[in-house]
């Protein structure tokens, strides 16, 4: 049984890492990766910096746990449990991003482009959570008598291109953002897609 001083203990380090987490999921978001050292995070966290690679080895380990932090808060594992309109999840997926996220998720691209092994791990990973997340909530919408092994092969390809839309939208807010509603532009396609899902599923028939 856990002790009493156990248990705050690992209550510090939890909070330890928290704010290491915030901290250089900022700073990263603000600098990229290159330009932020564990200086630049103790500072902002209040952390001193040789708690940093204990809780994360190195700057690699650090990075990668930033953004499996931020894949599980925009796409988090109850969105696999129940099958609401698309529009419903996209606007929610919005309000995650508004806080710095999606600038981070694209400085993450820069870096997969430069070939940086683990981070391009990272995104592979976000990349196959969001198709993932979508294949299944087009799964659970897909009508009666459709074969279901074609009728996979068109979610796969729906998820891909839904994905490849997402993206381009929060990149367009991001880089003119007063002439582009982030709300408004997710809502509108995903209202599209919610109405069209028949599409998906035509040649399986």
């Amino acid at each position: 049984m856990t002790s009493p001083g156990q248990r705050r203990i690992d209550e510090i380090g939890d909070e330890s890492r928290r704010r290491i987490l915030d901290a250089a999921e900022e700073l990263f978001a603000e600098r990229g990766f290159d330009r932020t050292s564990f200086v630049d995070i103790a500072r902002r966290s209040g952390i001193s910096r040789g708690s940093i690679p204990w809780h994360f080895k190195n700057k690699d380990g650090l990075v990668m746990a930033v953004v499996e932090r931020v894949i599980d808060r925009t796409w988090p594992a109850e969105r696999y449990q129940h099958a609401p309109p698309l529009a419903e999840v996209f606007a929610e997926t919005a309000e995650l991003l508004r806080g710095g996220s999606s600038a981070l998720l694209f400085m993450v691209l820069v870096e997969v482009l430069g070939d940086r092994g683990t981070v391009t791990e990272q995104y592979r990973e976000f990349f196959h959570r969001r198709r993932e997340g979508i294949e299944v909530l087009l799964r659970l919408q897909r009508p009666d008598g459709v074969d279901p092994e074609v009728a996979a092969g068109q979610e796969r390809a729906a998820a891909v291109a839904l994905n490849g839309a997402l993206l381009g939208i929060h990149l367009q807010a991001l880089v003119d953002p007063d002439n582009v509603d982030l709300d408004a532009a997710l809502i509108s396609m995903a209202t599209m897609f919610d109405r069209n899902l028949a599409d998906v599923w035509r040649t399986s028939d």
